[in-house]
């Protein structure tokens, strides 16, 4: 049967009776909820004497008042930690910082409170494959860190400053690199492209008025691409064969050229114990020949005689041959080749005696010989 039917107009669709009088009155809605919350504070039943109908309880006003109070205050009131700074937006309009320590301010919307950690280090690594000035590609790692020191420029003068920085960063290192040689890059390079990217990124960066201190930029690594790694390794250590080769022959030429250096020292001096030897020798010659030429000069014939005798004697030391005048007289033998091999094994390699010493072994040279056996021949003849 339905729910309208004729005979169920009294009916609503849920079984219920209809209000014949209309829907619900709002003040009798309102009264009913003024009589619940009565009840909770005190009213009804064995408290105090419900108000009257449609007057709200003093203690409701009070507690909405204080709980209001207290979210009022809370809105107002901000504390700032001593890493923080507040950036008080009036509308959207920067009206002050907030150093650290409690602060009241007017509640939002009116004013607004961005609390920024300016002691707290940002850090981000940027991988890229980059291309070098001699055409080369190689895979950087690149890892920054950055601080803010103004902010009210972090805040307010760039949408992104966080996304600014990842692009100043990347935009320094493409310039630095693609600058520079691939081996430049990937060997002795790395501090020097660092130190320029920093110096590069901090002047973009001041240049946005960005309030962003860069902090430290380094270079973790830098790569030959994997497809070329295996080439770029034999490339490497064909270098390294190169430089190995380059040292040894450094170490063999300095060897030989300081062998040679001193080779060459030793001839020198050499040379000049020689030159100063001769030298000495020819002053000794030129010394003895000026005194021999004083003594010529006052006896020449006796000089020449001696010099000559000198010169012959000098000339048959060492032979065993004995040559006497052969003029007439008896000659007495004497063997004096034998007593001259005999004098010189008792005295060794040592020179003759002087006749001057009473030698009795004295052995007379030919010369000398001859003279005595001239002057003994004379006195016999006398």
């Amino acid at each position: 049967m339905a729910w309208n039917d004729s005979n169920n107009n009294d009916r609503d669709p849920w079984g219920g009776r209809r209000n014949e009088q209309g829907p619900p009155d709002l003040d009798e809605v309102v009264r009913k909820m003024q009589q619940r919350l009565g009840g909770l504070f005190g009213g009804g039943r064995g408290g105090r004497p419900r108000p009257p109908t449609g007057e709200t309880p003093a203690a409701v006003w009070f507690i909405a008042g204080a709980v209001l109070l207290a979210l009022l205050f809370m809105e107002m009131f901000w504390r700032i930690e001593p890493a923080e700074r507040g950036v008080v937006l009036r509308f959207g309009k920067h009206v002050a910082t907030l150093q650290p320590g409690p602060h009241l301010r007017f509640p939002r919307p009116v004013e607004n409170v961005i609390r920024v950690n300016i002691d707290q280090f940002r850090a981000f690594t940027i991988d890229a494959t980059m291309l070098t000035r001699d055409e080369n590609i190689v895979v950087v790692q690149i890892a920054v860190q950055y601080r803010i020191k103004d902010v009210e420029d972090y805040l307010l003068r760039i949408a992104d400053p966080d996304e600014s920085v990842q692009r100043a960063a990347e935009s320094a290192i493409r310039d630095i690199i693609g600058a520079s040689t691939f081996d430049f890059v990937i060997g002795e390079g790395r501090a020097d492209i660092a130190i320029s990217a920093q110096k590069l990124m901090q002047d973009m960066l001041d240049n946005y008025n960005s309030g962003i201190a860069v902090t430290s930029v380094n270079m973790q690594s830098a790569n030959p691409p994997e497809e070329v790694k295996a080439s770029y390794d034999d490339a490497i250590k064909s270098r390294e064969d190169e430089q190995r080769k380059i040292n040894e022959a450094e170490a063999y030429r300095n060897e030989v050229v300081e062998r040679a250096q001193g080779d060459a020292a030793r001839i020198r001096l050499e040379a000049q114990a020689y030159k100063e030897q001769v030298v000495a020798r020819a002053e000794g010659d030129a010394r003895r020949f000026e005194q021999l030429l004083a003594e010529y000069e006052k006896a020449p014939d006796v000089m020449r005689e001696r010099l000559y005798l000198e010169t012959v004697e000098t000339v048959l030391r060492d032979t065993t041959k004995v040559v006497t005048d052969g003029g007439g007289g008896n000659i007495t033998y004497l063997p004096l080749d034998k007593l001259m091999e005999g004098g010189r094994a008792s005295s060794g390699a040592a020179a003759a005696p002087s006749p001057v010493t009473g030698n009795e072994n004295y052995v007379p040279p030919p010369a000398e010989y001859a003279r005595e056996r001239e002057a003994a021949r004379l006195r016999g003849a006398r």
